[in-house]
């Protein structure tokens, strides 16, 4: 793997999206390399990025993810030509299926087809980048006659949201890389193994958002993490997912006990050990230490994510705690 180690972090940072300039310019100077915004109940995912772009151009900046199917195909390529055209070379667009719950229980459009979807939203994405007219028909959507009245000076890449084998697939054949989420360090080289595999040689970018608390007060943060787990891998794409990695005998349980409407033994029976794998705590050194291990296996690029999950903890001086460059 050839591609370039890349330290990042997730955004929105906390505060009004007004009051970001002065700490995105600190991320930067702290040897963070690129910025990540996700889109799910909170700011949508151009927004912060527009402001970085103009406020901090050492900062690249990337979507992980915007979900293929609240957007129509048109409004979603126009906003993606804009970004890149407001951040031309230093810009790159994630797409992935979403949840159903984001979708179709906040969004009301029905989750049909993820795979397939998100396939169509890639294909149609480069198709309008390219500046020609598209009229084709899709598996899942028809486009007639739209042609980009934008051309953006550099084209961004195109990565794709990937949980099971099948869209990891897709972003290494038909994508430049796959975004992953909600997994270790040692799923990671399950992982990057079938995007390797599928993109036959070619490198591909593997970027991970990571879930960080820099905390030594182990269990604090174990008790608070099992909210945070539970409240994911109980959406069907993510149980699958954690089948797929096999996490199905120990999480079974937890499935259990959600599914019958017993919030309270679904937490208790989720093992300290699965808050340890998927949650990144410890010291600052140690939380460093376990990063670099998402490097090792495959990773290229991180988001990190910090979780409040200790009430001492300060999100700024985790940010600092786990600078590229802090010693």
């Amino acid at each position: 793997m050839t591609m370039p180690i890349r330290p990042g972090m997730t955004v929105p940072l906390p505060g009004p999206l007004h009051s970001h300039r002065d700490k995105l310019n600190e991320l930067a100077d702290l040897g963070y390399t690129d910025i990540w915004s996700a889109e799910a109940d909170g700011a949508d995912a151009f927004t912060p990025l527009a402001l970085a772009a103009a406020w901090e151009p050492r900062l690249r900046l990337g979507t992980a993810i915007v979900p293929a199917y609240t957007r129509s195909p048109a409004c979603l390529a126009q906003s993606v030509a804009s970004l890149a055209d407001a951040a031309p070379g230093r810009f790159a667009i994630g797409i992935g299926s979403s949840s159903n719950v984001i979708v179709e229980r906040w969004n009301g459009v029905p989750f049909v087809d993820p795979y397939k979807k998100v396939r169509d939203v890639v294909r149609f994405l480069r198709d309008a980048l390219s500046g020609e007219k598209v009229a084709k028909s899709y598996d899942t959507f028809d486009i007639q006659g739209f042609r980009m009245g934008i051309r953006p000076e550099q084209v961004p890449p195109i990565l794709v949201a990937g949980l099971r084998e099948g869209m990891l697939r897709l972003a290494a054949r038909e994508g430049d890389g796959a975004i992953i989420n909600w997994l270790s360090a040692h799923d990671v080289a399950q992982v990057a193994a079938v995007v390797r595999d599928a993109a036959g040689g070619v490198d591909k970018e593997i970027v991970a958002r990571i879930f960080v608390c820099p905390s030594e007060n182990a269990q604090v943060v174990r008790d608070a993490g099992k909210f945070a787990i539970a409240a994911y891998l109980n959406v069907p794409v993510y149980a699958a997912f954690h089948e797929w990695l096999g996490r199905g005998r120990v999480l079974q349980p937890m499935w259990d006990a959600w599914k019958a409407g017993d919030r309270k033994a679904a937490l208790a029976a989720i093992p300290d050990h699965v808050v340890d794998e998927l949650i990144v705590h410890g010291s600052p050194a140690e939380c460093r230490t376990k990063i670099q291990a998402y490097f090792d296996n495959g990773v290229t690029t991180s988001s990190l994510a910090i979780l409040a999950l200790d009430p001492e903890l300060k999100h700024w001086d985790a940010v600092r705690a786990l600078a590229p460059n802090a010693s």
